[in-house]
């Protein structure tokens, strides 16, 4: 399930890229496809935190997949 969840929000951060760009070249405006990078910036940083190891050698996702497990 975590695996989906991760999935999603990484084509989240995507759309949110792709959208950011296409909404800047046909109004102009800056603000908004800003605040849309920041928002995909900030998704893909969570997906990093869930998925790097710890110093223990183990990501927080695989620790999740092991209650999930039990």
């Amino acid at each position: 399930m975590i695996d989906l969840v991760l999935s999603l929000v990484m084509l989240a951060a995507l759309a949110l890229v792709a959208g950011a760009f296409v909404l800047w070249r046909r109004t102009g405006a800056a603000r908004q496809p800003l605040l849309m990078l920041l928002l995909a910036a900030i998704a893909l940083i969570n997906v990093v935190i869930w998925t790097l190891p710890t110093p223990g050698g183990e990501a927080p996702v695989s620790a999740i997949r092991k209650q999930a497990a039990e």
